[in-house]
């Protein structure tokens, strides 16, 4: 990554001004190397000090820089360095509204429209920008939205009668380039279920949370989960755009806050209701650097076709007896 620093006093105070001129491809590759050169300039300038990303040439960039830059700001933070960009194009402008990093990094605010639909954004993976994709997304969470209404009394019935509370739960979870989004479920646990996190063990290994034998889940919830039931309201977040039926696992805001850089790869897809972690063991797959293998080996394999194979394995897997989520 050719980045240069230049320090630079300002006329106002006694504070040092770094500058790095940011790659013209700020990708995974150039990701993986920022966190260290960005902590090493940090390290040259005062404290209270600034440093300036200059994307005046950088004409593409991915999940994978988008991770880097949230590192490359708390660690900055961390050591008293405020971190900003500097002289963003079109594109990068939109992604960083996207992802709502233009608060925190832009030096130059601005109250012009920046629209940030996929059309206007860098183009992360073939996936993205398929019509054909979008065409079976939106006619599949339709027919799911109907089967949805055909079930919804008897499960809303159940979850009310079992356990009080909402029917719905909803959590924010990110999305592609890590856009944050609210993931609709039906409830499986008891309504304080978050709060109570801490009472369960985790059984898995990395940023991910799983136990067999969670007491927080009702009855109805193991019953939901197990026929995959309880996901039917994220055929919303399908219409909406937000998911798609076949995809990498959607993280919570925790996992992230626990990615390397290399992780945020997943997040170059949009993220769906099924894929290869869902129909290649959900339940027994409890090491996250498993997921991220499965993740990545979507991607790469990606198509309309194997799109379509991933379907029809998951409603295989649904009706197999040890089909189930955890």
């Amino acid at each position: 990554m050719n980045a240069v620093l230049n320090l630079e006093t300002t006329n106002m105070n006694e504070h040092e001004t770094g500058t790095m001129i940011m790659p013209v491809r700020f990708s995974a590759l150039e990701a993986k190397s920022f966190p260290m050169l960005c902590t090493s300039h940090c390290q040259s300038i005062t404290q209270n000090g600034k440093v300036l990303l200059d994307f005046r040439h950088t004409q593409f960039i991915d999940s994978s820089g988008i991770g880097a830059l949230v590192k490359g700001m708390k660690d900055a933070k961390k050591m008293g360095v405020e971190l900003f960009i500097i002289n963003p194009g079109k594109q990068i402008r939109s992604v960083l509204k996207m992802t709502g990093l233009e608060h925190f990094l832009l030096k130059e605010k601005t109250h012009s429209e920046i629209n940030t639909n996929a059309a206007n954004l860098p183009t992360t993976h073939a996936s993205v920008k398929s019509r054909s994709k979008r065409l079976i997304d939106i006619s599949g969470s339709v027919v799911g939205l109907l089967i949805t209404s055909l079930v919804f009394i008897p499960i809303a019935a159940a979850i009310k009668i079992e356990s009080p509370g909402p029917l719905f739960f909803g959590q924010t979870r990110m999305g592609w380039f890590g856009k944050k989004f609210t993931i609709y479920k039906f409830r499986t646990m008891c309504a304080d279920a978050e709060s109570r996190q801490h009472e369960v063990k985790n059984e898995a290994k990395g940023a991910i949370f799983k136990n067999a034998n969670d007491h927080r889940i009702t009855r109805v919830g193991h019953f939901l989960r197990k026929t995959s039931l309880d996901e039917l309201p994220q055929f919303w977040n399908v219409l909406k755009g937000e998911m798609s039926l076949v995809g990498t696992r959607p993280p919570t805001l925790d996992e992230v806050e626990k990615y390397y850089i290399p992780h945020w790869q997943r997040l170059d897809v949009r993220p769906g209701i099924t894929g290869e972690w869902q129909v290649n063991g959900r339940s027994s797959v409890k090491n996250f650097e498993d997921i991220i293998k499965l993740d990545l080996r979507y991607q790469k394999q990606w198509s309309i076709l194997y799109d379509i194979k991933l379907l029809f394995k998951t409603i295989v897997v649904i009706f197999s007896k040890d089909s189930g989520a955890l």
